[in-house]
């Protein structure tokens, strides 16, 4: 045989090497009693669960979208590789970056699965045209590992990078919304009165703002547990802001003060942040614009100012 049968025979030994450790690590995670009879409860709930989306869509069942999100949601489910503590942890994140669904989740870590593998595959495919890799199959097989760990790490960054894009989105529009809360409560309006109005006054400015007042404010009017809609609020968002602003509505109704003066010292207090944050950004712009101005602003300035005197004196020397 040749050396490049040779190494494409060891690339599907490893592959099949990761998938069959994949499968048994999987069958073992399932082959106690509490697994099977888990596994037949998840079963009939599937068998008896409406065709819907997993993520919280419309019941329309005949779109790519819906059925693909469908399967990943049942793959996520059958897969055992995390905790129950580290999925809590997932599903936390997942709220902080605007995904509700149930079964956010579970496709969620479908993702990273699925994810994982493409890498892994594409480094065992690759792996022989690296230097100092390509030579040893051992070698290869401990890039394969390597990077299928990191392709399973990809997807949560990404999902941190978009929740932390959402978080500087609200914590923009917040003194805006602070400061309709409270021209609603001198209105006289109660507090879910209020919030409601807020998050229907901000769908068009700040729709993930918009979005967590809105379920704050079906939970305050279903729930009536004020506390603990306004501690979920403040866990969804993740702000300082907002978390002051739940302490000082917490404070309000727990000692009856007014919530309109609280409110209104707060609003004052973030505007006064927000300021103080514009112009400490507007006073960095200047030293981050020299090494812009040096690398590309700079050297045209010294061609068009020395470029006439340095042709000069090539004519001239030319001449000699």
């Amino acid at each position: 045989m040749s050396d490049a049968s040779i190494e494409t025979l060891l690339d599907l030994l490893m592959l099949v090497a990761l998938f069959g450790t994949l499968a048994l690590w999987w069958a073992a995670k399932r082959g106690g009693r509490r697994g099977r009879i888990a596994e037949r409860v998840r079963e009939a709930a599937v068998s008896l669960r409406p065709h819907g989306s997993p993520a919280g869509m419309d019941d329309d069942g005949a779109g790519l979208r819906a059925r693909l999100l469908r399967r990943l949601a049942t793959l996520g489910d059958r897969l055992p590789l995390f905790d129950a503590k580290y999925r809590a942890e997932l599903g936390r994140q997942m709220v902080r970056g605007g995904y509700r669904g149930k079964h956010a989740v579970p496709i969620l870590v479908a993702i990273k699965f699925l994810f994982g593998i493409v890498c892994a595959t594409l480094a065992v495919m690759l792996g022989s045209h690296i230097a100092f890799v390509g030579r040893y199959p051992a070698a290869r097989g401990i890039l394969m590992v390597f990077v299928f760990i990191v392709g399973m790490i990809v997807p949560e960054y990404v999902l941190a990078l978009r929740a932390q894009r959402r978080r500087l989105a609200m914590a923009a529009c917040l003194p805006d919304a602070l400061d309709l809360l409270v021209i609603c409560t001198n209105a006289g309006n109660s507090l879910a009165v209020s919030i409601r109005r807020v998050a229907d006054e901000l769908a068009s400015i700040c729709p993930p703002l918009s979005d967590e007042f809105s379920l704050t404010a079906d939970e305050l009017k279903l729930s009536g547990d004020s506390t603990r809609a306004l501690n979920g609020l403040a866990q969804r968002i993740d702000l300082p802001a907002i978390r002051a602003l739940i302490s000082t509505l917490t404070q309000s109704m727990r000692y009856g003060t007014p919530i309109t003066q609280a409110l209104r010292t707060l609003s004052r207090t973030e505007r006064l942040a927000h300021i103080v944050s514009l112009e400490e950004k507007a006073a960095k712009l200047a030293p981050k614009m020299v090494l812009p101005m040096m690398l590309f602003i700079l050297p045209a300035v010294v061609v068009i100012a020395a470029g006439p005197a340095i042709i000069q004196i090539l004519e001239f020397f030319a001449k000699q």
